[in-house]
């Protein structure tokens, strides 16, 4: 599975930088201009006015393209963001990484990370820990509940098939509801585990506590962050391959017909 690369990283920093300075640099640059033909201007009044009438178009202009190119980088630098956070997710959230799923974090959460870091960098290093496991189950649990909805309905028009293989496609498709199914419980327990961990570390860092009798817990917590992707995608593959086969199942009475 393809990691973030600092080619990507510095790619998305170019992006917001480019989104940034261009209103400010194109509005900028012709005033500028103006300013200084103002003061070079020689010709009088008459001139003077020429060159303020079109210094103040161009700035204007200038304006509204930068601001044209301001939304199509920062478009570009959404799209990237977005692919960044699927790809992190699909092999799991790491702790350092939490920063780029701010959004998908609880009012709560910010505040508490921000409270925390603060106070124990220990603790915030737990705290960071296990958000990344409940942002992974977060998403893992939507991930899974759709790919369920899907692999359920291909259960059904498997039942539809009149090919000798329906069986087989009927038994093997049950095998990926329940394979999915499975990993949408398991999500869903890690899920009370991180939130409980949250609340517990929460609690320790109201009381200044430590956390030296919890790293069993965050070790278990940060083993499921790694693995659930990881089968989660391995279901979506066996999915599509046995798509592939019910596409061949329904395809194949019409070629004998012929």
């Amino acid at each position: 599975m393809q990691d973030i690369t600092k080619d990507d990283l510095a790619y998305g920093r170019k992006l917001k930088i480019g989104a940034v300075a261009a209103p400010v640099f194109l509005t900028l640059l012709p005033a500028i201009i103006t300013f200084i033909s103002l003061l070079l201007a020689t010709g009088g009044p008459p001139a003077a006015a020429v060159v303020l009438f079109l210094g103040i178009i161009a700035t204007v202009a200038g304006f509204v393209i930068g601001v044209v190119i301001a939304a199509i980088l920062g478009h570009k630098r959404s799209v990237l963001s977005k692919g960044m956070r699927e790809r992190m997710a699909a092999r799991g959230v790491r702790a350092e990484e939490v920063d780029w799923f701010k959004n998908e974090l609880k009012s709560n959460e910010k505040r508490a990370l921000k409270a925390i870091g603060a106070r124990d960098l220990l603790l915030a290093d737990a705290y960071r820990e296990t958000l990344a496991s409940r942002l992974t189950a977060s998403r893992i649990i939507k991930s899974s509940k759709r790919e369920l909805q899907f692999a359920r309905q291909r259960q059904n028009s498997v039942k539809q098939l009149k090919s000798a293989r329906a069986e087989v496609f009927g038994a093997q498709t049950a095998k990926d509801v329940e394979k999915i199914g499975a990993i949408n419980e398991e999500a869903k327990l890690m899920l009370a585990e991180a939130e409980s961990r949250l609340r517990m570390i929460e609690a320790a860092a109201s009381r200044e506590g430590h956390l030296a009798d919890s790293e069993l817990a965050l070790k278990k917590l940060s083993a499921r962050t790694a693995e659930l992707p990881l089968a989660l995608e391995a279901a979506k593959m066996t999915d599509d391959i046995r798509r592939e086969l019910e596409q061949e199942g329904v395809e194949e009475p019409g070629n004998n017909h012929a």
